[in-house]
């Protein structure tokens, strides 16, 4: 079968090696940002965020941890708000996230979904999301479950983040931390030790290509100087 495929041949093109791989790794630290989905104290949302910044830093990473405390709800202010504009530079700085919420009624908090909404999937001509990395975790208060980082996934993919495969959930998390917040030795320790080391290994090879990695044809399309650009270039 011979016949081509229905698209405009100067937004369409194979990816070739050079393109892909010939690209200069940056030398900063990977920037990661690190969202927690309480208030409450103590919030073992938070204390576990704390934890993965410590192991992020230990891996050579700069990290931030954004304080929802004072954020208004989604709509209930204007984005010039202080907190609003702390958070979406943030999101911006980031090259990717660490997610981590308690289970609430089987779902995620209003807390942590109120950042998320709050960080636009385009803001000007800078989407802050797109192409970044994700970690997603959750803290239960009683048996291991699931909810929440399935919800936060599906969000993650919903923002055009990467999400990463291991995830982390730390059931009963008030026997998992000590009296100094720190938490203990244990499995579940060690499991989101894994998910940093994940996160940091993905944001290392995904950064320097993400705009290569979210370049879509659909949008290339829709651009009338991309279409002139690529037709000029062909034909030169």
């Amino acid at each position: 079968m011979h016949d081509l495929p229905n698209v405009h041949d100067a937004l369409f093109a194979a990816p070739t090696t050079a393109s892909v791989f010939d690209v200069a790794p940056g030398t900063h630290k990977p920037r990661i940002l690190l969202l927690h989905g309480s208030l409450r104290e103590p919030s073992y949302s938070r204390l576990a965020v704390e934890e993965a910044a410590r192991l992020l830093e230990a891996m050579g990473a700069e990290t931030r941890v954004f304080d929802p405390r004072g954020l208004p709800l989604p709509d209930a202010e204007p984005a010039e708000h202080p907190k609003v504009v702390e958070l979406r530079e943030l999101a911006a700085w980031s090259e990717g996230m660490v997610w981590c919420s308690p289970e609430r009624h089987g779902a995620m908090t209003g807390i942590m979904k109120a950042q998320i909404d709050w960080i636009p999937l385009a803001l000007g001509g800078v989407r802050p999301t797109q192409g970044k990395t994700l970690a997603v975790m959750q803290v239960c208060g009683g048996s291991q479950s699931f909810n929440t980082v399935n919800q936060l996934r599906v969000l993650g993919r919903w923002m055009r983040m990467l999400t990463i495969p291991n995830q982390s959930s730390v059931p009963k998390a008030f026997q998992a931390f000590d009296d100094q917040g720190r938490m203990k030795p244990s499995p579940l320790y060690d499991r989101i030790v894994d998910v940093m080391e994940e996160l940091v290994k993905f944001t290392l090879l995904v950064r320097d290509r993400s705009d290569y990695l979210t370049d879509r044809y659909s949008e290339r399309k829709e651009s009338p100087e991309t279409l002139s650009r690529r037709v000029n270039q062909r034909d030169h």
